[in-house]
């Protein structure tokens, strides 16, 4: 794949990943701030029944989604030789997604009836297209990502949002029902693919070489089936909810998990979309621990920690004023959720450190483990607290393997484990004074839109008082330059057991 484009070549790896990070940051805050409007506006125009059903089509569609790319765009950027395995990648991208969406339209209506909503079923079949639009766009998609072009990635992204977006709100207005999502979103992305394809500098071109297939596939298959264990370890909770609670249920619980979800969905795509080929370039000849994991942890762990708490404690005024009162039980479940939230920001980057090291076979191992433990302790919560108990089964489950696996795996990557650990607790201790702000503030009785803000602004503020100083100690450093081309050593793709996590990769 060729380094038109790249900044990293232009501007050396510190400064791609500072312009990287930049775009990155003002992408994921317009894109999250759009969601939640659309969001808030969907809630108000469906009922929790059929919000639910909406949640069961894109549920269906996102499992789906999570193996369309095969790990493929990930074995693009962290490879030498991406221009070469292009043609291959493409071919079995391609075959991927329509292999995925014919087997999705065949199955809506089994799938659509296990899951408790057989009204889903004529959306998850119009959704199946998007599989092929995924499986189309591994390549350019890749190549944007490699070369830090997050600026790109960008108006990509805005075309699909503001193209389905529209399309989605004014069928709803017309009462088509929840087939209004899956039509905005099939035209939101193939637009999308249109000018990605357009941006990225290249047209569709397919080839196979045996050899390179193989070694594409020994690394994405891990990926793909860590990812599927990932969509199946944050999803089992929507299965459960909706067979042993009823749809109505599963939609108060759905809009709490979309919450919890805000950390991971700005703090960690911020993250991710440069971590992955900043890792990949990071200098692994010296023979020491690697620092970048740390940098990384510092920065993610350190915007994680408050936004995830200040959503634990403010979740019932938030879901009320943002939501509105018949939405009220979902503030109880989103305590727990949003910790969890917090959490999976930290394993999305642990498991794309793995990733950049070429440990595959480890975040496929972790994902196992993490679905072997979690599925009981959901049916368990559920049995005897409620929505609660699965909100806080994820918690546990997380704090207690998921975390001491991945730190485990990090190590034998090659990070610096003592630095990783020292990156975790500041946060930690700066958001207890921060939280007792925030409670002392959002007291004070004038009124839940001015408590809420109040607390809000005073708590973010006490924590950032305390956090910045620490920040700017550590990241102030210079990175460590990347190899050259002459030190670094050949990709290693090893599919041996280790141990990883699940976050959404």
């Amino acid at each position: 794949m060729s380094t038109s484009g790249d900044l990293a070549a232009a501007h050396g790896l510190a400064g791609a990943v500072r312009r990287g990070l930049g775009w990155s940051v003002v992408s994921n805050v317009v894109l999250r701030a759009g969601s939640l409007s659309v969001g808030i506006a969907l809630a108000r125009l469906l009922s929790p029944g059929e919000f639910g059903a909406y949640a069961v089509a894109l549920t269906v569609q996102a499992v789906l989604m999570t193996l369309a790319d095969l790990g493929l765009s990930a074995d693009l950027i962290r490879s030498d030789d991406a221009e070469r395995r292009a043609p291959t990648v493409a071919t079995l991208g391609l075959v991927s997604g329509v292999s995925l969406a014919t087997l999705m339209i065949l199955t809506a209506g089994p799938i659509a009836s296990t899951l408790g909503s057989t009204a889903s079923t004529s959306a998850i079949q119009v959704l199946a297209l998007t599989l092929v639009l995924g499986g189309l766009g591994v390549v350019p998609y890749a190549r944007l990502n490699r070369a830090f072009q997050q600026k790109r990635l960008f108006a990509v992204s805005m075309t699909d949002f503001v193209v389905s977006t529209t399309v989605t709100v004014a069928l709803v207005l017309a009462d088509v029902g929840i087939m209004s999502i899956a039509i905005g979103r099939v035209l939101g992305q193939g637009l999308a693919l249109v000018l990605q394809f357009r941006l990225a500098g290249v047209r569709p071109r397919f080839g196979f070489d045996r050899s390179l297939g193989r070694s594409a596939v020994a690394f994405g298959l891990p990926v793909a089936l860590a990812n599927l264990l990932s969509w199946a370890l944050l999803n089992i909770d929507t299965v459960v909810v909706a067979r042993g609670l009823g749809q109505v249920e599963l939609g108060f619980y759905v809009l709490a998990f979309n919450i919890s979800t805000w950390p991971m969905s700005v703090l960690g795509q911020v993250v991710r979309s440069v971590a992955l080929p900043a890792f990949a370039r990071a200098d692994r000849a010296s023979g020491r621990p690697d620092p970048t994991l740390a940098l990384g942890v510092r920065l993610s762990w350190a915007l994680g920690v408050p936004t995830g708490a200040f959503l634990a404690l403010l979740a019932g005024p938030l879901v009320v004023f943002v939501y509105g009162g018949a939405w009220e039980r979902s503030a109880v479940v989103l305590a727990p959720l949003a910790v969890f939230g917090a959490l999976r920001v930290l394993f999305d980057l642990l498991a794309t450190y793995l990733l950049a090291r070429g440990r595959a076979g480890t975040t496929l191992v972790i994902q196992l483990a993490w679905f072997v433990t979690l599925v009981p302790a959901v049916v368990v919560g559920m049995r005897t607290h409620g929505l609660v108990g699965v909100g806080w089964a994820h918690v546990v489950v997380g704090v207690a393997v998921i975390l001491p696996a991945y730190l485990v795996a990090v190590a034998r990557a090659g990070a610096d484990l003592s630095a990783v650990a020292a990156a975790l607790w500041p946060p930690l201790l700066f958001a207890v004074p921060a939280l007792a702000v925030a409670v002392l503030v959002g007291s004070a009785g004038e009124g839940a839109l001015l408590d809420l803000l109040a607390a809000g602004i005073a708590g973010g503020a006490t924590y950032l008082l305390l956090a910045l100083p620490w920040l700017r100690r550590h990241l102030s450093a210079p990175a460590p330059a990347p190899a050259t081309p002459a030190e670094r050593p050949a990709p290693v793709i090893e599919v041996k057991p280790d141990v990883r996590q699940g976050a959404t990769l």
